[in-house]
C-alpha cells in the first residue's frame, strides 16, 4: 500500500510552499483542482501548477465539470496520472482517449454516493480506480467508513491485476487502521498532512503505522 501526499489550495503561494515541503519527505503528490461548478469551492487554477519547477512525479485529481478542457491547460512535464470524476462527464470513454494521447495514466474518481456498477463497463480501459471517501470539495471533510465496502465490489469485477485501487478523504491517523484494513493499493492524505505543523513527520507517522499494521496483517 502507498501514501499519496494530496495537495488542495486556492492559493498560488500555498501550492508552491506545499510542493517544497512535500520533496523532503515524498517523490510524488496529488494535485486538487477545483472549479465552483463541479463542487462548491474553486481551487488554483493549471497555470500555479505549470509555473512551478519541481523534482516530484505529479497526479492531478480534477473535480471539475469539463475534465478535457481543464486538461488541456495543464502542461507541466512532471505530469503522470489524470484522475477525473466519472459523474462529471457524459462521455468518460472520450475523457480516456483524451489522457491516453497525453500518454498519461488514467484514473477515474466515484463519489460516495455513486454505485459502482457506474463504472464496471470502464475498468479495461483505466490504471486505477479513486473512492471518495469524503462529500468532494473541502479539505478536512468527514470521513465515510462506508465507502470501504465498495473495495470488495471491484475486487469482484476487475478483471486486470494492474488496477490499482485507492481511497481519498478524510484519511487520518485515527481512522487509517480501517483503511490498511480494507487493502486498498493506496490513500491520498491531504489535511493530515499539509495542515500539521511539520507535514514531514506527520507522512512518516503515517508510513510507521502502515508498516506496523502490515506485520500484525502478515
Amino acid at each position: 500500500m502507498r501514501i499519496v501526499p494530496a495537495i488542495l489550495t486556492s492559493s498560488d503561494d500555498d501550492l508552491e510552499r506545499m510542493v517544497k515541503q512535500a520533496e523532503l519527505f515524498t517523490d510524488y503528490v496529488q494535485i486538487d483542482f477545483m472549479d465552483g461548478e463541479f463542487v462548491p469551492s474553486v481551487s488554483i487554477k493549471p497555470r500555479a501548477l505549470n509555473k512551478i519547477s519541481t523534482s516530484l512525479k505529479l497526479e492531478v485529481h480534477l473535480m471539475v465539470k469539463k475534465p478535457q478542457d481543464f486538461l488541456d491547460e495543464l502542461v507541466t512535464p512532471q505530469l503522470r496520472k489524470v484522475v477525473f470524476h466519472c459523474e462529471a462527464t457524459n462521455s468518460p470513454t472520450s475523457t480516456i482517449n483524451h489522457i491516453r494521447s497525453r500518454q498519461l495514466e488514467v484514473g477515474l474518481a466515484i463519489n460516495p454516493e455513486t454505485d459502482v456498477s457506474k463504472i464496471t463497463g470502464l475498468i479495461n480501459q483505466i490504471d486505477s480506480v479513486l473512492l471518495l471517501t469524503v462529500n468532494p470539495g473541502f479539505y478536512g471533510s468527514k470521513f465515510i467508513p462506508k465507502v470501504l465496502d465498495k473495495v470488495e465490489q471491484l475486487r469482484a469485477v476487475k478483471t486486470s491485476h494492474n488496477l490499482k485501487i485507492g481511497i481519498d478523504g478524510g484519511v487520518k491517523l485515527t481512522n487509517f487502521s480501517s483503511v490498511i484494513t480494507a487493502g486498498i493499493d493506496f490513500a491520498c492524505v491531504g489535511s493530515a498532512i499539509f495542515n500539521q505543523t511539520n507535514p514531514s513527520r506527520s507522512y512518516y507517522q503515517f508510513i510507521k503505522l502502515l508498516e506496523e499494521e502490515e506485520k500484525c496483517l502478515n
